[in-house]
């Protein structure tokens, strides 16, 4: 990776050119007047998650992350609110981010994961009426997760095993800083993962952390990734995922463990809970601390494209009950309700996210919260009040409150509690979307949002740009979509299809693409778009394409395979398959899907963009970061390298240091201003 910094360096693009051509002028806020969206509204907007209840069900904690654009980077803080509304408090300091906020079981004070030492992450502890955080751990490599014990002494913590050469921070000399970076060596089946780099054999592990002596003993030991820790109601177990299987790189197994933590040999008693060769998560605790739910995956030879379902399992009995086994939906996050009667869960549904409750013993499945709408996240009261993270066409994720009535129906819509980007929406002319259906070349239906620019006059044709979403195991939804918005209010219609592929349409619409990518996904991308020009809303002769991820990997399907785009935008885009066996971090997947490239070539070549390279006319924008490992940078250049040998008109950028997703402020600045001169360009003649 180093060896390349020089060559990317020379395939960067200044700032000036493009940029300066999409420049967006002052519209009518001045004079009090409703004004479109902006690029630089993308960083005035803040991003709520992590909702978190109280124990008294009094208050609900949930950080907001700010971005700085002339400092260039973000900031998150620790907030909370009033359930039964009220204004607002900011719990932790600027300076530094804090986040991951838990309330200690006799709810007087909040703790927090805080970089505030100016080197790990550590947990904090605060008054929640007040007065500063306190340090309460001092981990060399840093606290990855933790939550509380029910009794309050004690805390389990996610550790990374110890790095023997590293230094922390406050340790580094200038000499330290100047010594040469010792090769990786690596004996893992799993090289590199995004984010982390190449792999080494250092795993999370869980430790017990008393408060009252600071003493720190580690429970889970081995080979194995441990995560996601819940304490049992009663104290007396620790539930996790971990993969202990023989080689966990060779697989995507994950199963349910219990550990004691208070057992002096714990080794002894971990105990397995689940057996599913599938992949098993997200375990919760029933109120008898006898039971779990969890997340499970049931059909593990199609990887990623299964569906997820909600189990229950006793740890007495090895038998799971599985509670969605009919919904043949995506389902997530399961959360218990006080009684243990109910499992709350999150599912994605025909470009929807909705709440939906199961009952434990049997019986259909509601939604207490559905609609045109995205619910990110969520928590349960004591009481039984539903907290959840909601977004929609019309604002980012606020955090709601829906209280349950006497019979156990629901009285009304959730009552909105925080109102973070209120004041930066002030004033903007947010376009109107629509869903839309359209019939594919098999017959098949598929779905799609629009979104209208600002003034939108029907019988106009507009400039038109069709935005594949990325996955594919994914679904463009009725939550809020910047980027669209952000085309809108540049004048275009935005087409953003839901092809086979996509979650939220049930399991053989999913896996319909297995092994088999740029075929029915394509003919369904095209027929959303064919359908907004049937319409009449979308002009035939100005049309773009473009997307992030398997959004860049159909835009690279589309423009080689038509040629009535008149422009391209591919972003993190995979081209040539082969090349990324062993050089990305999904051989595990493609091996399950497309076989062994050595003994299947012929199916790793059909869904390769690149062996139809010469057919793009499409004048096309390549993007990535230089430290991509999921989909790799490689991709790019090589089509970009490609259509420059071909003579055709061609713009690579590759932003330094960043991965699969872009998250330096001016390089995500920088991205949107492309995007839109690019399209302005060639769709507009501007």
């Amino acid at each position: 990776m180093n060896r390349t910094h020089a060559i990317l360096s020379m395939l960067m693009i200044s700032l000036a050119g493009l940029c300066g051509a999409a420049t967006q002028e002052p519209s009518e806020e001045e004079n009090g007047q409703p004004r479109v969206l902006r690029i630089d509204d993308r960083f005035a907007l803040r991003r709520v998650e992590e909702p978190r209840v109280s124990p008294d069900g009094v208050w609900v904690a949930f950080t907001v992350e700010t971005i700085d654009l002339e400092k260039d980077e973000s900031e998150s803080r620790v907030w909370m609110a009033p359930v039964a509304g009220g204004e607002a408090v900011i719990m932790t300091a600027g300076g530094s981010s804090a986040g991951s906020p838990r309330w200690s079981p006799d709810g007087k004070y909040m703790s927090i994961l805080s970089d505030r030492s100016k080197d790990k992450d550590q947990v904090f502890v605060l008054d929640r009426r007040g007065g500063e955080a306190r340090q309460i751990t001092d981990v060399k490599q840093g606290v990855e997760a933790y939550e509380w014990s029910p009794d309050g002494k004690r805390l389990v913590l996610v550790i990374e095993d110890p790095d023997p050469d590293a230094l922390s921070a406050k340790d580094k000399t200038k000499e330290d800083e100047k010594k040469t970076q010792k090769p990786w060596v690596i004996d893992r089946l799993q090289i590199k993962n995004d984010n982390e780099g190449y792999l080494d054999r250092r795993r999370n592990h869980l430790y017990v952390f008393t408060l009252e002596d600071k003493e720190l003993r580690q429970i889970t030991f081995g080979d194995h990734e441990d995560s996601e820790p819940v304490w049992s109601p009663d104290g007396r177990s620790i539930a996790f995922v971990s993969n202990r299987t023989e080689d966990p790189d060779a697989n995507y197994n994950t199963d349910l463990w219990v550990v004691d933590p208070a057992s002096p040999a714990p080794k002894e008693t971990l105990a397995r809970v689940t057996t599913n060769p599938g992949s098993d998560r997200s375990p919760v605790w029933h109120p008898d601390s006898r039971r779990l739910a969890y997340i499970t995956i049931t059909r593990p030879e199609i990887a990623d494209f299964a569906q997820t379902d909600v189990a229950v399992i006793s740890i007495d009995d090895p038998q799971p009950v599985i509670l969605t086994g009919k919904l043949d939906r995506l389902a997530h996050d399961p959360r218990f309700s006080p009684d243990g009667s109910t499992v709350y869960f999150r599912v994605e549904d025909s470009a929807e996210v909705a709440l939906a409750a199961a009952p434990v013993d049997g019986g259909p499945v509601s939604r207490p919260i559905s609609g045109k709408q995205r619910v990110e996240d969520s928590a349960v009261a004591a009481d039984g009040t539903l907290i959840a993270l909601i977004s929609t066409t019309r604002f980012p994720a606020e955090v709601f409150a829906l209280d349950p009535a006497k019979a156990g129906s629901w009285a009304a819509a959730p009552r909105r509690l925080t109102h973070v980007n209120d004041q930066a929406l002030d004033g903007l002319f947010l376009p109107e979307v629509e869903k839309i259906r359209a019939t594919s070349g098999d017959g098949t239906e598929i779905e799609a949002l629009v979104y209208k620019p600002p003034g939108f006059t029907e019988g106009h044709r507009y400039p038109t740009i069709l935005w594949p979403h990325g996955g594919p195991m994914a679904q463009h939804d009725w939550g809020w979509d910047f980027e669209a918005h952000l085309f809108a209010a540049n004048g275009y219609v935005v087409v953003l299809p839901n092809p086979r592929g996509s979650t939220g349409y049930g399991q053989d619409f999913c896996v319909a693409i297995w092994a088999d990518w740029g075929n029915l996904d394509l003919k369904d991308v095209l027929a959303a778009l064919e359908r907004s020009i049937e319409l009449g809303w979308s002009d035939g002769d100005r049309l773009g394409v473009g997307g992030w991820s398997y959004g860049g990997i159909m835009t690279n399907y589309v423009i080689t395979t038509t040629t009535r785009f008149k422009a391209a935008i591919s972003g993190a885009s995979g081209a040539l398959w082969v090349a990324n066996y062993g050089h990305d971090m999904y051989q595990h997947w493609y091996e399950k899907e497309f076989g062994l490239p050595w003994e299947t070539r012929d199916v790793w070549e059909k869904v390769s963009a690149f062996n139809k390279v010469e057919m793009i006319t499409t004048p096309t924008l390549w993007m990535g970061g230089e430290k991509d490992w999921n989909v790799p940078i490689q991709n790019s250049e090589q089509m970009y390298q490609a259509m420059r040998r071909l003579g055709r008109e061609t713009l690579l950028v590759v932003y330094p240091d960043q991965h699969h997703g872009i998250k330096r402020p001016s390089y995500e600045k920088d991205i949107y201003t492309r995007w839109i001169a690019w399209y302005d360009k060639y769709l507009k003649g501007e």
